[in-house]
């Protein structure tokens, strides 16, 4: 058989592989998505009664909207950790806040305070140049990583089981949870391209207290890091990879000491937390089954109970809105009976996620047409909160977004907040933020006019990709 004929059989053999491998993938990492039935979970789903509190807790809760309001209050619940650290997160960027957050870890853990990272097992990047992070933290003895479903291509269907909670618990006293990754975009103030985000900092300084939001927060942490799914990916360090950790870890410690000369503002800031957060009844944790495949959608379920109980206002901010099908099978809509119902998400121009936008617009003008006062936001930058706010009382905030991959395939968290004072404030900065150069989407499924709110521009080469995809993903629903 001659050279180039058995090249040609191979690159045959090669490509029928290929192929064969894709088909298996879409089958198996896709398509099993759109039939397979959740299994019921046990978890009960609470009415509005049932989370309202009758008097002040010993929760109260701060407010953080501002980048690097959210990166300074990171550092310093880290700097003043005693004892324990905890962080969970969906996704790591590489950059300047990147580097100064892992510096500050390896710096709390170096001072003795027990340090445990979770990162989902695809979206960590903590791969190439950035492995040296990894390696770094599990060569540390007093810092402990693990990884939430690592990727196997063997096994396309635990692809979509990703981690995407954002928790970061501190001597089990304070909690931070909300809807940021790690990386400048979501930390730096003029950072071009970043995001609007929130969280909350709930503190308790009772230690381990059963009545407080800290105390589930910690429970659902200790409940997924022990799970099977979480798993240490390094057994053991070469030499090599030593040297690359110990590298990583001078590195880091050096560049946080130049850090602290060059940014002194973001260090050793004063906080008084009792002082700029307000009181609460009642912080209640909900999150989704810990397992594979379509889940039971709990934090959904929850959602939209809530929806169906409200009586005066509800007001949802989510940078992606797809209700599928499924979805709404689990919110009976007939039982809605509030009249104002406001809408705040990214529109066309700003949105920076072309797949989820193509979602969203094929049901905008289902969502106008059954009430919902869509308020579109025109920049500058884009949305990336999650927050719910239910009669000027309850708040919700956390990871979960208005589609079927929060809903049925992440991991997700919410707290649902009794304060009236956060829920007023939370409005007051959405509107502030974002309704005030936002346009409201008309039943024509165009805008309502403005005077004062000029629409963004589309890029056409934007507006023909995210055209077609919204062919496409209207059969894929399931996945966005």
């Amino acid at each position: 058989m001659k050279w180039s004929e058995m090249m040609k059989r191979l690159i045959k053999i090669i490509t029928l592989v290929a192929l064969s491998y894709l088909l298996y993938a879409f089958i198996f990492g896709v398509v099993i998505f759109s039939f397979h039935e959740p299994n019921s979970s046990d978890k009960s789903i609470n009415t509005m009664s049932q989370l309202v509190g009758s008097e002040v807790s010993n929760d109260r809760v701060a407010l953080i909207e501002g980048r690097e309001a959210s990166f300074v209050s990171r550092i310093n619940l880290i700097e003043n950790a005693q004892q324990s650290i905890k962080m969970t997160s969906h996704s790591v960027h590489h950059g300047e806040s990147t580097d100064i957050l892992f510096g500050s870890l390896l710096e709390a853990a170096d001072r003795g305070v027990q340090v445990q990272v979770l990162l989902d097992g695809i979206f960590h990047n903590l791969r190439g140049s950035a492995r040296g992070v990894h390696y770094a933290f599990y060569e540390h003895p007093n810092i402990e990583i693990k990884l939430y479903e690592p990727l196997s291509l063997a096994r396309p269907w635990t692809w979509n089981n990703r981690l995407h909670d954002k928790v970061l618990i501190v001597d089990d006293q304070k909690a931070m949870i909300g809807g940021r990754n790690i990386g400048d975009k979501y930390f730096i103030d003029d950072y071009e391209g970043g995001n609007h985000d929130r969280d909350v900092v709930i503190i308790n300084n009772e230690q381990r207290s059963s009545n407080s939001g800290v105390e589930e927060l910690n429970n659902y942490f200790s409940k997924i890091w022990d799970h099977q799914y979480s798993q240490h990916t390094i057994s053991n360090l070469s030499y090599f990879q030593k040297s690359r950790a110990n590298g990583k870890s001078e590195y880091l410690a050096e560049n946080l000491l130049e850090q602290k000369a060059k940014q002194p503002h973001l260090f050793h800031q004063d906080i008084d937390w009792i002082e700029t957060s307000f009181p609460t009844k009642n912080i209640t944790l909900i999150y989704n089954p810990i397992e594979r495949m379509n889940k039971d959608p709990i934090v959904w379920k929850q959602i939209s109970l809530l929806m169906e109980e409200a009586t005066q206002s509800v007001l949802v901010q989510s940078p992606y809105v797809i209700p599928t099908d499924e979805m709404l099978q689990n919110l009976k809509k007939e039982n809605i009976t509030v009249d104002d119902i406001v809408l705040s998400t990214n529109s066309l121009s700003n949105s920076p996620n072309v797949f989820a936008i193509s979602g969203y617009l094929n049901n905008r003008e289902r969502l106008v047409n059954e009430g919902v006062n869509i308020f579109e936001y025109q920049g500058p930058e884009a949305i990336h909160g999650k927050t719910i706010v239910f009669d000027q009382q309850l708040s919700l905030v956390g990871s979960f977004n208005i589609d079927a991959r929060s809903s049925f395939l992440s991991t997700e968290t919410m707290v649902v907040i009794d304060s009236e004072e956060l829920a007023k404030e939370i409005e007051q900065q959405i509107s502030d933020n974002h309704l005030s150069n936002s346009l409201k989407v008309n039943e024509q499924n165009g805008y309502v006019s403005s005077l004062s709110i000029k629409e963004s521009d589309v890029p056409f080469l934007k507006r023909i990709i995210v055209t077609t995809l919204s062919l496409f993903t209207r059969s894929f629903d399931f996945m966005l």
